[in-house]
């Protein structure tokens, strides 16, 4: 329903707005723009340490920079980690540079011209304390995993490490020949080298961040499981799990094909699920996802997780979070479109009970955290950001606003957030300005009180029945200890016998309490608040005055 716009000065007095576009503390230049890196790396089974030779493309914006500098974690004398660089060259050429404080500094030897590109080769070696995962996976084989986010890559490759400065990437990989070797986008090129090591060459033409850059080296049994929409889509596991691992990932396919349809086609040149040493369930990594080695179980426990993973490609890979704040455009986003991805396979009970699950989440981490909306400016580091509002709060939010503007609208703005953004970073006003033109209504109110003020209605309230006037009187409050007042939608289902007569009506919160009367053929057995599950709130309403009892 259209919200008035009267409601509009109510938030500007009540909620505690936080600025839109909130910025992290990394040091952007914005004058300076990646557009490619040329990863060549040797890896080798008698050493951690890897050889490196990475070109950088880059775009200079604006006339007269004459230094600029990328991310690598450098050694410290008697370290055994980290890595050291040996040169930094251009067109064969050496140029001056500094690594101090883990960022290597190339200083240019004539000042840049407007919107000028220039490609540079840092030469470097060492052993990586993180970022790529060395060692042996779960049946003992050895083997090498990029592990990036949020902003591990500085460990092994000389990037500018931040989710707002997206390129495109090429992987040229020299490893002993019994691994083999995934990386983002398309094979170009894999040669046996006759010494004993194999040549492998990925490669994608479509702009990702840092984050999901990697590639992967092991002992892998492969299936090509088909194509969505002319998309190869392909399982790599551990050969000691070929059947369960195959049988697990093929659910992809059928992932990819509902995102494919609903949201646009799908970003990259293929879709691998990779089983892997990663830190996390899962790693959303463009083009090939990562998996944690216990994500096969042979009975598709994971197709969950897979979800989740697959929708990433569109929510942070392709429309990436332009800064760290607005990290719920990414895991709120691929929480939410699991849910959907379930109403479709499963059906809409199935989506409810998700969403209910989320929202006892959302309630227990804002006790435990009632500073922290769902935009934090105040925190700094993203694994912090990366908490239970990012996902499931943001889930949440999605939810309400489909709720808010109706399926048509939601969709629509879906498809047009998607169009205009894809390769590129968005902030959350970005996606609020592309709803609005979907739904015409104006959703200024709905992304302050949402994304910017911690918590949640906290609803109490009494019911009682008029049998002489056939009427029901319902009175609700709004109890945040905050004293934030939030607006919303409220659907209150009566039940005058089973589930199927339960009759439902919807009123409008606007203020801190609010009285309604209904007509009803009966008394009523029970009123209950939220009945099919599009609210995040916390409370229920209780016959006798007085009565209450948190949910």
């Amino acid at each position: 329903m259209k919200m008035k716009s009267s409601l509009l000065a109510l938030f500007v007095v009540t909620l505690l707005c936080t600025p839109a576009g909130a910025t992290d503390d990394y040091p952007r230049n914005w004058d300076v723009d990646v557009l490619h890196y040329r990863f060549h790396l040797e890896l080798r089974d008698d050493t951690d340490a890897i050889a490196g030779e990475t070109e950088i493309t880059v775009r200079f914006v604006t006339a007269g920079i004459s230094e600029f500098s990328v991310d690598l974690i450098g050694r410290d004398p008697g370290a055994a980690t980290g890595m050291d660089v040996s040169g930094v060259s251009r067109d064969g050429e050496s140029v001056r540079f500094s690594h101090v404080d883990d960022r290597i500094t190339i200083s240019m030897a004539s000042p840049s011209t407007a919107e000028e590109r220039r490609t540079f080769t840092v030469s470097y070696r060492g052993v990586p304390a993180d970022g790529l995962i060395i060692g042996e996976n779960m049946f003992g084989d050895r083997t090498f995993f990029g592990d990036n986010w949020p902003n591990r890559a500085r460990h092994w490759l000389p990037t500018v490490d931040h989710v707002s400065d997206k390129a495109t990437v090429d992987w040229i990989v020299i490893a002993p020949d019994h691994y083999q070797v995934i990386g983002n986008g398309r094979l170009i090129e894999r040669t046996d080298l006759g010494d004993g090591n194999r040549r492998t060459h990925w490669g994608s033409t479509i702009p990702i961040p840092p984050k999901v850059m990697v590639i992967g080296a092991a002992r892998f049994a492969v299936q090509y499981v088909g194509t969505v929409s002319g998309v190869p889509v392909q399982s790599w596991v551990y050969p000691q799990n070929r059947d369960e691992g195959f049988y697990d990932y093929a659910i992809a396919a059928k992932v990819l094909r509902f995102f494919d349809r609903n949201i646009g086609p799908f970003p990259y040149e293929k879709l691998a699920n990779v089983q892997s040493k990663t830190r996390y369930g899962g790693m959303e990594n463009a083009s090939n996802i990562f998996y944690s080695e216990r994500s096969v179980s042979g009975n598709r426990t994971g197709e969950g997780l897979i979800a989740h993973e697959v929708a990433h490609q569109w929510f942070g890979d392709s429309i990436t979070e332009r800064d760290w704040h607005h990290i719920w455009l990414s895991e709120g986003f691929a929480t939410y479109f699991t849910q959907l991805y379930n109403e479709f396979a499963h059906g809409r009970d199935v989506m409810e009970r998700g969403m209910r699950g989320a929202r006892n989440t959302v309630i227990g981490f804002y006790a435990q955290n009632p500073e922290l909306a769902l935009i934090a400016e105040q925190l700094t580091d993203p694994n912090a950001m990366l908490n239970r509002n990012a996902y499931q709060k943001g889930a949440w939010v999605l939810h309400m606003l489909r709720r808010q503007i109706g399926d048509q609208a939601f969709w629509a703005g879906i498809h047009d957030y998607y169009r205009e953004y894809r390769d590129a970073n968005a902030l959350t006003e970005d996606l609020q300005r592309v709803m609005e033109e979907a739904s015409e209504q104006d959703l200024e109110w709905f992304f302050q009180q949402w994304a910017y003020v911690p918590g949640h209605p906290e609803l109490e309230g009494t019911w009682s029945h008029d049998a002489n006037a056939g009427r029901l009187t319902i009175t609700v409050q709004q109890a945040q200890s905050s004293g934030a007042v939030f607006a919303f939608p409220l659907d209150i289902g009566i039940s005058t016998g089973g589930e199927a007569t339960m009759q439902i009506e919807t009123v409008q919160m606007s203020s801190a309490a609010e009285t309604f009367s209904f007509a009803v053929d009966s008394a009523p057995n029970a009123v209950t608040l939220d009945p099919d599950t599009w609210l995040l709130f916390e409370g229920e309403l209780s016959h006798r005055p007085g009565d209450w009892s948190r949910r």
